[in-house]
């Protein structure tokens, strides 16, 4: 049975969710199309594209992505109090670049004397667009709904073009959130489509990895840390060098193979002892089947009965599976 929204997001709880888009079509949304001959690879840099571009509108960061020949992941992160500090004009102007707005929101942007009420109803409207720039189904929407128009004036064809709604999972502790980014970052080397991260093109490892610091699309990737970061942007709470090992050893896992870093490392000893053990089944279950293995939220025990209680839910499904991995 399909769940509101409402019952699936907790900013009170997290502010880290997977989202995963899948196309309904046959002919498949970025990949080869064996039985007409025709490539659909070019869509990639559209989504790719416009999600970086939405993350500088929105007041939501990307922690991880990967465009796959039929579906997309994204882990995103929600900054809330970003948006909440955000003067009217800031609203108003962020909006209108994906949005025409109304007719009274145009005309205070162009600096028009306007009288009391419609300044009262300016700030009502804004203040419904704020609650939008932090609202995950508004971020994918204005993502879904870009892509599925210029599929379809390419294909020369109307109706559907993904699966009902997007499907999404809360990450609610911070080792649920660095398993499921190498989830996501490995999706192209689990799938054979690439065999290292040099040839993993559209993920966010191989963009912070492989793109210059100035290029915008870097900009729309919440930062390692250490790394220089805009203000009131949050940044992951382990260095790239580490993240790089972390998914090192776990190809190493994924493929039976010695990893290519030498595992004395300190960082890596830290990144295992502290956060990760990638030596364990468990870990390699995890990083193979996130998204099946897991449901509408991921985290230890205490993080996922507190979420049961915040979102008034009778049972929590998957419980067992993310004790066995998560629980220390």
């Amino acid at each position: 049975m399909a769940q509101s929204r409402k019952s699936l997001i907790s900013l009170q709880d997290t502010p880290y969710y997977h989202c995963i888009s899948r196309c309904v079509r046959r002919s498949y949304l970025c990949g080869y199309d064996h039985t007409t001959n025709v490539s659909y690879e070019h869509r990639k840099s559209w989504v790719e594209n416009r999600l970086l571009f939405l993350s500088s509108i929105f007041a939501i960061d990307i922690c991880a992505y990967a465009v796959m020949s039929n579906h997309i992941h994204i882990v995103l992160s929600v900054n809330k109090s970003a948006a909440l500090s955000w003067s009217l004009d800031t609203v108003l102007r962020q909006w209108h670049k994906i949005h025409r707005g109304t007719l009274l929101t145009q005309r205070y942007l162009k600096g028009e004397v306007l009288s009391d009420i419609e300044i009262k109803a300016v700030k009502e409207t804004a203040d419904i667009y704020r609650k939008r720039l932090f609202d995950i189904s508004w971020f994918m929407r204005d993502l879904n709904e870009h892509i599925a128009r210029k599929a379809n004036e390419e294909d020369e064809c109307t109706g559907r073009f993904w699966e009902g709604r997007f499907r999404s999972q809360a990450l609610l502790t911070e080792k649920a959130l660095l398993s499921c980014m190498a989830y996501v970052d490995l999706n192209p080397i689990r799938a054979n489509a690439a065999k290292s991260l040099n040839d993993s093109v559209y993920t966010s490892i191989y963009t912070r990895l492989f793109c210059p610091s100035k290029n915008k699309k870097t900009q729309g990737l919440i930062p390692f840390k250490g790394e220089k970061r805009p203000k009131n942007k949050k940044y992951l709470n382990l260095t790239l060098k580490q993240y790089c090992f972390l998914l090192s050893d776990s190809i190493a896992a994924l493929t039976n193979s010695l990893p290519k870093n030498s595992t004395t490392s300190s960082e890596v000893q830290n990144v295992e002892r502290v956060i990760i053990d990638t030596t364990s089944p468990e870990w390699l279950q995890t990083i193979s089947s996130f998204e099946n293995l897991f449901s509408f939220a991921v985290g230890n025990t205490a993080s996922m009965l507190a979420f049961k209680k915040r979102t008034n839910r009778k049972r929590m499904a998957c419980i067992k599976s993310a004790a066995v991995c998560f629980d220390d």
